[in-house]
């Protein structure tokens, strides 16, 4: 049984199954989660113990992708797949950057968006709006996002561990592809994605995992599929890499074996 429900959660949201949101809060140390969630992520543990380390590098990794892109002028980011609120979110960072840069949140999940909202309260240039990644011309055509999006002007599109949550039915390729032709000329792609390249056991392994916990499907990719999620980009300097092989602050936050921490990030410009 969850702990009790907080006053924030709204009455809709089920809270008796583990949410990828929610198990992502929870492996960051957050409090904005359930047992469901928490036993998932102990499960996933149990399978990986890398996990915690991999959730810690893919959320400082989204953060040097966010000052990467305000130092080459992007001024307004889309960012689907948000999750739940934690230190360093990209409007954070992006403000601290460049004073009026505009974000535009988006989440299926409905704690993460009450909770988005509650966090954004008075910021006039950053908002949150409930939307799946599967329906791209939903979230495309959204009032709220066009408020603060011109998609006439580069935009930096982030994708950060959302896109292995969506199965081949559904085609993440055509997602992606669907809002690469939305962007202006100029803008950019920053995408992590959990890969089955070197370690196919374990990705296996936590695939199962999910599909008994989670509420969500989907699956880790190799190299070559995720490559086909760049079509139309130019990929900067260092290409599809590790995560913590990304601009690392220091040579210092790079491991040993940096795909122990398996998941692939890349930044591309639309050309």
């Amino acid at each position: 049984m969850a702990r009790r429900t907080a006053d924030w959660v709204l009455p809709e949201v089920d809270t008796r199954r583990a949410n990828v949101a929610r198990v992502y809060d929870y492996l960051l140390g957050g409090t904005q989660n359930f047992l469901p969630d928490q036993d998932a992520a102990r499960a996933i543990a149990a399978v990986e113990p890398n996990i915690r380390a991999m959730a810690r590098a893919n959320r400082a990794f989204l953060g040097r992708a966010v000052r990467f892109l305000a130092a080459a002028g992007i001024r307004q980011f889309l960012d689907i797949g948000s999750g739940i609120p934690a230190e360093g979110n990209v409007h954070e960072v992006a403000q601290q950057a460049s004073p009026g840069a505009r974000v535009a949140y988006v989440d299926v999940d409905q704690v993460a968006v009450a909770h988005s909202r509650a966090i954004l309260a008075g910021n006039q240039n950053a908002t949150v709006i409930e939307g799946d990644v599967r329906s791209p011309e939903t979230i495309l055509g959204h009032q709220a996002v066009g408020r603060l999006i011109d998609f006439g002007q580069p935009t930096g599109l982030l994708l950060v561990a959302v896109l292995h949550v969506i199965g081949d039915a559904d085609d993440p390729w055509r997602i992606v592809a669907r809002l690469r032709d939305a962007l202006a000329p100029g803008s950019y792609l920053v995408l992590c994605h959990a890969t089955s390249e070197g370690r196919p056991e374990v990705a296996q392994a936590i695939e199962k995992v999910y599909s008994r916990c989670v509420s969500a499907r989907g699956r880790s990719r190799s190299r070559a599929e995720i490559l086909r999620l760049f079509d139309g980009f130019d990929i900067v300097d260092p290409g599809l890499v590790y995560m913590p092989q990304w601009r690392p602050d220091s040579p210092d936050d790079v491991p040993a074996d940096p795909s122990r921490l398996w998941a692939l990030v890349g930044v591309g410009r639309k050309l």
